[in-house]
């Protein structure tokens, strides 16, 4: 049997906690796990390799400590450790297909609105304006209010 995964991108935008959060509770809820994923853009810098390749070395350590520590409130929150993943792609939209077209068990994505009225986000936009295009799978996007409280996420979740 599979477990239910709720994917999560690990990104530094202020609505990135509500998206979190929700995906916590309803893993819990619903006997899941939490996924998050952290894209790692390739570096630009590309007059000597071992430089780039020194930066991309400290990217990924940077994006390790980052999960390391929010691995704590999802345990807290979802009672389950999660799922790290660390991906290197030209963009985010393009690591997330790439995740859910090798894992079957994430069965929804959770993204957050951009909080205060800001519109959408740009992931969200992105996703909205193209479509979700996963390959052959079908693969539902949670949006979430980006300014939910936890109180609001406990009723929703």
């Amino acid at each position: 049997m599979s477990t239910r995964k709720f994917l999560v991108i690990a990104d530094d935008s202020v609505e990135f906690q509500a998206a979190l959060r929700f995906a916590c509770r309803r893993a819990r809820s619903t006997g899941g796990h939490v996924a998050l994923l952290r894209v790692i853009e390739p570096a630009e810098f590309e007059h000597w390799s071992g430089v780039r390749d020194e930066m991309e070395r400290q990217e990924r350590a940077e994006a390790e400590a980052l999960l390391q520590k929010l691995a704590a409130q999802v345990v807290e929150l979802s009672g389950q450790p999660p799922e790290f993943l660390i991906k290197h792609a030209e963009n985010t939209k393009s690591a997330i297909r790439s995740v859910v077209a090798g894992d079957p068990d994430i069965k929804i994505l959770v993204l957050a609105a951009a909080a205060g009225g800001r519109g959408p986000g740009p992931l969200v936009s992105s996703i909205a304006k193209d479509g979700v295009n996963w390959g052959s799978r079908k693969l539902p996007v949670t949006v979430v209010p980006g300014d939910l409280t936890d109180e609001e996420i406990a009723d929703l979740a």
